[in-house]
């Protein structure tokens, strides 16, 4: 259990990543419009992780093997079905109406930053509009409860719960994950699941929630290309995500955006 906390040197690393995590989504906002093509996106983050942050993006060249190829871009872009992992390419133009998951993972002295954000390009659809919102609640619902004591089934408990109140399913083949030097780590981060079960939390330990959320059943697949996952009923899905530290009495969120009010948290 000890390698699950991490060490003061650990956390400052780790809160220097998040932060530059949170300030690619801040930079690349203005760029999610009709007509930008998702590799695009990809290009203008790629050279500012790297030119401006002197960082390295995770996700290029991460995973392979099995007859997976490693993931040729430096983030993940999945627009409207797409659940997670998707491929930006220039030939994937935005247009009015969609909705893209951007997620960031910045590295950084060795430590990694992890985190997601919903866009809607345009004026999306009422439902598309629904949809982010309470995904987005059901992740800072779960925020509400990290504390020293709190189990990670009532983190799942609590996005389950709201979701489905909504009319929403949650996604099962993925989950959070425990995060420092190692971009994924123990433990596991369902995103469903009972409360008072699973492992206890403890002051030092840092790990991502990323519910995924879609509109219809909860059932993925993953395309040909071994990386994008999609909902199997082709109906739209949303995902947010944040890398987080337990504190001796609460959570700090360390890929916090400006624009985002924590005083719900415990301090």
């Amino acid at each position: 259990m000890s390698q699950l906390i991490k060490t003061a040197e650990d956390i400052e690393g780790m809160r220097i990543a998040g932060r530059l995590a949170a300030e690619v989504l801040e930079m690349i906002g203005p760029h999610v419009v009709p007509g930008t093509s998702t590799g695009r996106l990809d290009s203008l983050c790629h050279d500012y992780i790297v030119g401006v942050q002197q960082a390295t993006p995770a996700p290029l060249n991460y995973g392979g093997g099995g007859g997976r190829i490693p993931f040729p871009k430096s983030i993940c872009t999945s627009v409207n079905h797409v659940v997670c992992h998707g491929i930006p390419s220039d030939s994937k133009v935005l247009k009015d109406g969609d909705i893209i998951n951007i997620d960031v993972t910045v590295i950084k002295n060795g430590y990694h930053g992890d985190t997601s954000k919903m866009f809607v390009v345009g004026k999306g659809s009422i439902l598309a509009e629904r949809l982010i919102r309470v995904t987005q609640e059901a992740l800072y619902k779960s925020l509400a409860l990290v504390r020293p004591g709190c189990r990670l089934g009532d983190i799942g408990h609590a996005i389950q719960k709201h979701a489905e109140a909504n009319r929403f399913s949650v996604v099962r083949d993925f989950c959070g994950h425990g995060i420092g030097k190692v971009f994924h780590e123990e433990p596991q981060v369902l995103h469903y699941g009972q409360p008072g079960t699973g492992m206890e939390l403890m002051a030092g330990m840092t790990f991502t929630i990323e519910p995924m959320i879609n509109a219809g059943t909860f059932h993925t697949k993953v395309l040909p290309d071994g990386w994008t996952a999609v909902t199997k009923d082709h109906k739209l899905s949303a995902q947010w995500e944040h890398t987080i530290l337990v504190t001796p009495t609460g959570t700090e969120i360390l890929t916090a955006r400006k624009e985002e009010d924590f005083r719900f948290l415990a301090t």
